[in-house]
């Protein structure tokens, strides 16, 4: 993916992997040219027809989106049909709110929405909603920028990164127009939405923003019991982690986020090396087929599913696994990250590393995804403190209307407490965002409190955040 939070578990492991069903968390804190539409929805803007007059509140809503039905890869997958999902929106929100006029518009990144936006002058538009469908179309931002009262909302887990990249900035910015939500309620977002009267009433857009607001807090439901099953983590002392981190490397494939490198050694002590795709590529053509073919029966016969896969695939991601072990070995280094989208659709490598990822955190190694440093350095410094306890990147989806969040990607081990620990089920399926490869669901335990952290050296900054693990998603974005 584009930007990313990466955040490796401490504790026993509460987190889903598969980028189509992930595990929920109760939190601690739950905080193109324009793309035409339907001709029920786009005639009447399209033509540049006079609106009626009308005494109720015209609210445009915004498709952040690619477009109606996806065509590339991306959050939630290729060929997702947004159509029936934006027909829902627009059902609930005129039902539940019959005083406002809605007038539906797609917009897939900032010229198309001020294309709309510029129409919206002469619409008489009181404000905006913007739906972020896809993760990264910066629509919501042209909206804000309006002055006008702004309600941002998540279409979940398929704009959920977007969604919170782009609320934070709102609120380091302190803009006092925006009023945000991300909730699998819909009875919320009709809540939120008619905050929007305030406007009728002469109030202000801060005013608006701070309804909003309490409306996401009151509908936030009381955290449950948050009870955790037993679970004893032998950690060493900070000392003593900073000691075996010199002894660790990090092998960073096919590139790397700038800056990191270098405050990520001075920092922690540890040694990161750059790797060629073409390396990890000539390991992978060598792989022994009939130890990648073993490799391959091992996990055929421990996943509980296997869906969509072949077998030529799963034996293909064997050799990879196979391949990263051997580069690893070559560079005595004990964990790698891959950037892995950019090397499967730029053919510098020809199978998705996310198994070989799983097999080498399951054996006290790191694997990790995107070639994302500053998480694979938590990773090591984590799974170096804890004694072996494996993390994975996770993408969050923030669920206010559950008090939960849900921590999803495409890798985890399925041995949680580590190497010598239990295993738990999973489950081999493809990609999410391309329907391609290979890649893993894990049902990691429920009951134990989990750690998500990120080390951010280059900042001198941790994100921390503790939660019960209480259920396994089988959502499909």
């Amino acid at each position: 993916m584009n930007q990313r939070i990466g955040l490796p578990t401490v504790s026993a492991c509460g987190c889903c992997l598969s980028r189509r069903r992930f595990l929920e968390f109760s939190a601690g804190c739950a905080a193109c040219a324009a793309l035409g539409g339907n001709a029920r929805r786009a005639s009447a803007e399209a033509s540049g027809t006079a609106a009626a007059p009308s005494k109720k509140l015209r609210l445009r809503v915004l498709y952040s989106l690619h477009g109606p039905v996806q065509e590339g890869p991306d959050w939630p997958n290729k060929g997702f049909d947004f159509r029936p999902v934006m027909q829902k929106i627009e059902s609930v929100l005129r039902e539940g709110c019959p005083d406002f006029d809605f007038l539906p518009a797609m917009a897939n990144g900032p010229e198309a929405a001020a294309k709309i936006i510029e129409q919206d002058q002469a619409e008489g538009i009181d404000g905006y909603i913007v739906y972020q469908m896809n993760c990264w179309n910066r629509v919501v931002q042209s909206a804000a920028a309006t002055g006008k009262p702004t309600l941002y909302l998540d279409f979940q887990f398929a704009g959920s990164g977007g969604f919170l990249v782009y609320t934070a900035g709102f609120l380091r910015q302190n803009v006092p127009n925006v009023g945000f939500l991300g909730s699998s309620n819909w009875d919320d977002h009709v809540a939120a939405v008619r905050c929007f009267r305030l406007v009728k009433e002469g109030k202000g857009v801060s005013d608006f923003a701070a309804a909003v607001a309490q409306v996401r807090r009151e509908r936030t439901p009381a955290p449950g019991d948050l009870t955790c099953l037993p679970d004893a983590v032998a950690l060493l002392s900070v000392e003593e982690t900073l000691r075996r981190l010199k002894e660790t490397k990090i092998l960073a494939v096919g590139g790397g986020w700038p800056g990191i490198i270098e405050p990520l050694q001075k920092e922690l002590g540890i040694p990161v090396e750059s790797v060629a795709f073409e390396e990890l590529n000539a390991a992978w053509e060598k792989a022994d087929k009939d130890e990648a073919a073993a490799v391959a029966d091992m996990w055929k016969k421990a996943a509980a599913v296997i869906e969509d896969v072949s077998p030529e695939t799963l034996q293909a991601s064997a050799a990879m696994y196979l391949a990263q072990k051997a580069v690893l070995q070559a560079h005595n280094a004990n964990a790698i990250t891959i950037n892995c989208l950019g090397g499967f659709y730029g053919g510098h490598i020809h199978a998705y590393p996310c198994l070989g990822f799983h097999q080498l955190n399951n054996e006290g190694l790191i694997g990790a995804c995107e070639c994302d440093l500053r998480s694979t350095a938590t990773m090591v410094l984590m799974t170096t403190m804890t004694q072996g306890r494996p993390g994975f990147i996770s993408d969050p989806v923030v669920d206010t209307a559950k008090r939960q969040i849900i921590y999803a990607h495409c890798v985890a081990a399925n041995k949680p407490f580590g190497p010598q620990g239990p295993a738990n089920p999973f489950q081999i399926l493809t990609h999410s965002e391309d329907r391609q490869g290979a890649s893993v669901r894990s049902l990691m335990p429920e009951g134990y409190m989990t750690t998500t952290l990120e080390i951010a050296p280059e900042r001198k900054t941790i994100l921390f955040h503790q939660a019960k693990s209480v259920g396994n998603s089988l959502e499909d974005r």
